[in-house]
């Protein structure tokens, strides 16, 4: 193995799959679906067995990925229904203050671009004062969705974004149409003595009511679909047919132009997120319908970008990781036909608090003749440790002046250390503190207590099929007093929780896993809650548009050659 301090400093592509469960790779066990430029990166190098996201949601998960803390330090973590950012338009996202490692590296000379998702938000309070916007977060292009893949982008599935309220704005639109209609008749028969006055007012009201909630939802594809270079809006609508193809040439130019500087490149890629845009050539190819053919295209994009690494002869200098955000959309269906992702033996998925097939994902580490060849470690890490690892390995410090949660992995993936730094890591759905891991370092052993689980609808189905989406608090949880324990080290899918009874240590264990959520708890300071309500409401003002609002449509997609800093 090579020193690191006799090596450059190294370019950095990091890759991250949208929704993709565990159980979906290769490499983590699948038999099934095809995932080979996957499978080879963890075969030239380090695969993570116990690698952890921040939360089992989008927004949190990526924000605490950005930048090493948990996202209620940034005020990322909802304490609302809406675990999410929801609009383009809304004022919320990740705050200016908080210091990204694309941040870091950016000072430290290197190119920094993100290609694909971002979902972090993009202005604060005007339409174009990109206050979180990539560009003001250390990447120094942008190309892709600012915000996320959803059913609305399609037009051919079912509404994703508050189905149940649309419908809700109807009814009582309906309502007035219905007053309105009988106030008029009243007038016109003499029935009522109202004014006419009263019945025009009433009817504006009601049109006014109606334009506002229409617009949002009616227009959701204008409003949340779209694409961007920089600070321009390059598609609205986006063309879902070229998506993939235009990310894939926005990474792979991005290479070419840096290879002979130091760069960071983060993709994100919309895959396996619903509504899983496929192109033709991978549609049927897959034994698991839509959803394989997704990942395996997504296989595919990866392979792409390795041989364009390998080709341009950067392979011993690119620190390469790929993971996904969370664990795979159980819930996600489309009539019988199942449109999510599997999490192989592990219990719950996407938007389930602490549950292990929500947060456990695939995590691959690759850079020749620093780190060795085919190595598994069954260590908890964190999707939060690329932090570290990523800004000292490119010559930069981590901020002092917060605290920071993420552990730099490179003693570990080397080998020169044999444990993970974590002891604890906190599971947050939400504001919401579901659960915590405890990896006890003198025995090895891995605990987990949850004090908080979603109820599954229907009980046995190991998902909340009837609300769509587990939510955190309320009437779909139910809190545990004492917690469920489970040893993860001998029962990895949860199956079995432990008393007092069967385990002489539990009461020992619950013990210290409640003192150290007492130490947590104390680290943690109040800071603006930027998915609060008013923060994720559409607001017209904020909205991106490519031309006068609200005539925001535009295919001006072309192959210009922006400078890429």
């Amino acid at each position: 193995i090579t020193c690191v301090s006799n090596t450059s400093k190294p370019n950095f592509l990091l890759i991250l799959a949208d929704d993709l469960g565990i159980g979906d790779v290769g490499c983590y066990g699948n038999d099934t679906i095809r995932t080979p430029n996957i499978d080879g990166l963890a075969k030239d190098g380090v695969r993570l067995t116990q690698h952890i996201a921040a939360a089992a949601v989008c927004t949190p998960s990526r924000a605490a990925f950005l930048t090493g803390r948990y996202p209620i330090r940034s005020g990322m973590a909802s304490s609302t229904q809406r675990q999410v950012l929801f609009w383009n338009g809304g004022s919320g996202g990740l705050p200016p203050n908080e210091t990204t490692f694309a941040k870091i590296l950016h000072q430290q000379g290197y190119s920094t671009a993100l290609v694909g998702k971002w979902h972090m938000g993009v202005n604060c309070k005007t339409c174009c004062d990109h206050c979180h916007h990539p560009l003001n977060h250390g990447f120094g292009y942008f190309y892709g969705m600012p915000f996320t893949l959803v059913n609305e982008c399609q037009s051919t599935d079912d509404p994703e974004l508050a189905k149940s309220l649309q419908d809700t704005y109807w009814f009582y639109t309906q309502m007035i149409i219905l007053a309105v209609f009988t106030l008029v008749i009243g007038k016109l028969t003499n029935l009522f003595p109202v004014k006419w006055k009263i019945i025009i007012c009433l009817a504006i009201c009601g049109l006014l009511y109606f334009i506002s909630w229409f617009s949002s939802y009616g227009f959701t594809k204008y409003w949340n679909c779209i694409l961007m270079r920089n600070h321009d809006i390059t598609e609205q609508p986006m063309d879902l047919q070229k998506t993939t193809a235009n990310m894939l040439k926005e990474a792979v130019t991005f290479i070419d132009r840096n290879k002979h500087r130091p760069f960071l490149l983060f993709v994100s890629l919309l895959h396996v997120h619903t509504p899983l845009i496929t192109t033709e050539k991978f549609q049927g190819r897959s034994r698991h319908g839509l959803y394989g053919d997704n990942v395996e295209e997504m296989d595919w994009m990866v392979g792409k970008l390795l041989d364009v690494i390998d080709k341009e002869g950067l392979k011993n200098t690119t620190f390469i990781y790929f993971a996904s955000d969370h664990g795979g959309f159980l819930e996600a269906h489309r009539g019988n036909s199942q449109l999510g992702g599997w999490n192989g033996i592990y219990k719950g998925g996407k938007g389930m608090g602490g549950w292990e097939g929500g947060i456990r994902v695939p995590g691959i580490v690759r850079w020749p003749g620093v780190l060795p060849a085919g190595m598994v470690i069954d260590e908890p890490t964190s999707l939060m440790d690329i932090y570290p690892t990523v800004v000292q390995l490119a010559g930069g410090a981590v901020p002092q002046d917060r605290v920071m949660d993420g552990h730099n992995l490179l003693p570990l993936l080397q080998g020169t250390v044999q444990h993970s730094r974590h002891e604890f890591l906190f599971h947050y759905c939400g504001a919401f503190l579901h659960a915590v891991r405890w990896h006890q370092k003198d025995s090895g052993t891995v605990w987990k207590a949850h004090y908080t689980t979603p109820v599954f609808q229907p009980e046995a189905s190991g998902a909340c099929f009837s609300r769509g989406i587990c939510p955190c608090f309320g009437d779909g949880v139910t809190h545990h007093d004492p917690p469920l324990l489970f040893n993860l080290s001998q029962d990895p899918s949860e199956a079995s929780p432990l008393s007092a009874d069967t385990e002489p240590l539990f009461d020992s264990v619950i013990r210290r896993i409640r003192g150290a959520v007492a130490e947590h708890r104390e680290t943690l300071t109040p800071v603006p809650q930027q998915l609060s309500p008013y923060n994720n409401i559409w607001k017209p003002w904020l909205q991106p548009c490519c031309g006068t609002f609200p005539f925001c449509w535009c295919h001006e997609e072309n192959n210009q050659e922006d400078s890429i800093g």
